[in-house]
Order: structure tokens, then C-alpha cells, then sequence
């Protein structure tokens, strides 16, 4: 049973950043810190070289507590930073929301927690190879390699979803790559979907177009979640040299 999200929780990314939340509608709180509700957003202290910068609070809808019509944020809705990490949240107090969008009739009781949303099954990701390497003189002199892969190996009992990003040092920037970038990287399958509980993920980069990026570090994140929004994740580090 989740315990609902407050501006009291510890917030962190992957790289030690300490998030602050921001709640926009601060009427019930717990412990004297304001509870959170889809919407919300907050900032993180990161300093990974492609900064995580921040986060949007977007309910599952897993619950059906509201506030002014918005979703009560649970700490096992999946939250990511603007760049793709998955944060890790905690909360010390003993507020619990058993609530469910299927209204229970009049008598009746609560039912017992189904597997899938227990909070039993964390994903697991792994990337192969962990590090990859492209000399832009070598391309240059050469034309290879043609095609730089990379995969992801994803499994998870009751699996949800996936995002792939890719962050650039050299430019401090980032995009989600779920979809592919075609016809400069190629992802298969494509689109996040999740159908079973495991699955590898192939990213495929064209020579050419790294051929054309600025010298510096790449970084590919798989974040994998699973139905009850528990995830985990895994990066590929590209470093593109002259």
C-alpha cells in the first residue's frame, strides 16, 4: 500500500541531485508538508555533466484520492528527471492511500492488492556494451564503422513501459529517442511498448551522423517501469573523439 507524496519526501537522482517540490495547491498536508498533486513540479541539484535540472509529477492514476480534481501523488508513481533518469523517492511518514479508480460498492470490502501492483517486482535493465567509442579521424579515413549498435536487455514480471534518452555533453541538451531518430538512430522495437516480461531493446547509430556531432560524451538511458511504477535503469556512455 503507497504511501501519498509530500513535500517531505527525499527526492534523488541517480548522481546524488536532492530535489525540491513545489506543491501549486497545498491544502492537505501530512507532518506539516503540503501533499503533492499531479502537476506539481520541482527542481534537482545535479551536477552530472548533462544536468537532471528537474522533474514533472504526473499521477498513474493508480489511486483515486484527489484534490481539487487532481490525483494524489503516490511515492511509487514513477517520476523521472527532465532527462530521462528515474529518481528514487522516499517517505517517512505513515499516510497510505488504498484507494482505487474502481469504486468499491456501498458494504463492501477492500480488496486484496493484485500482483501486479504490489510492490514486490523491480525491473531490471542492462546495457551492452556499457562504453562505446567513435573517432571521427578514423571514419574520416576509413567510412567505418557504417552502424554503431548498442541494446538494452529489459524484464520485469508485470512490465509497463520504457523511455530511451539520449543526453549530449558537448551541447547540454537531451531528447527522448523512444521513437527512434531515423534515419540517424534506428530503435527496435520502437514506441516504449512493453508486451512482455522480457525484451531487448536494439538502438542502432549511423557512422554518418556521428560523423557530423561535436566531440564529447553521449549518454543513451533506458528507463524500464513496470506496471505499479517501480523502474530501474541503464546507459550506454558514447564518447565521440577527432
Amino acid at each position: 500500500m503507497p504511501q501519498v507524496l509530500t513535500t517531505n519526501a527525499l527526492i534523488v537522482c541517480p548522481h546524488g541531485g536532492i530535489g525540491k517540490s513545489v506543491p501549486t495547491d497545498p491544502k492537505w498536508s501530512v507532518n506539516d508538508g503540503p501533499v503533492l498533486l499531479d502537476g506539481d513540479a520541482g527542481t534537482l541539484s545535479c551536477v552530472f555533466p548533462v544536468p537532471c535540472i528537474g522533474y514533472n509529477l504526473k499521477s498513474m492514476k493508480l489511486n483515486a484520492t484527489q484534490v481539487d480534481r487532481r490525483n494524489v501523488m503516490l511515492v511509487t508513481d514513477f517520476t523521472q528527471s527532465f532527462t530521462g533518469f528515474p529518481l528514487v523517492i522516499t517517505e517517512m511518514h505513515q499516510v497510505y492511500d488504498d484507494s482505487t479508480p474502481t469504486p468499491i460498492p456501498n458494504g463492501g470490502t477492500v480488496p486484496a492488492t493484485p500482483p501486479q501492483l504490489q510492490e514486490n517486482d523491480t525491473p531490471t535493465v542492462t546495457a551492452a556494451p556499457p562504453v562505446l567509442a567513435f573517432s571521427q579521424g578514423a571514419y574520416s579515413n576509413t567510412g567505418q564503422p557504417v552502424t554503431l549498435p548498442m541494446s538494452f536487455s529489459l524484464f520485469s514480471q508485470f512490465p509497463n513501459r520504457w523511455i530511451l534518452t539520449i543526453l549530449s555533453q558537448p551541447t547540454n541538451s537531451y531528447a527522448d529517442i523512444t521513437n527512434g531518430l531515423l534515419p540517424n538512430i534506428a530503435v527496435a522495437p520502437a514506441g516504449g511498448d512493453w508486451p512482455n516480461p522480457a525484451l531487448t531493446v536494439e538502438v542502432t547509430l549511423q557512422g554518418s551522423f556521428l560523423f557530423t556531432l561535436p566531440i564529447g560524451n553521449y549518454y543513451f538511458v533506458l528507463a524500464a517501469i513496470n506496471v505499479r511504477g517501480l523502474s530501474s535503469y541503464a546507459q550506454v556512455v558514447l564518447t565521440i573523439t577527432a
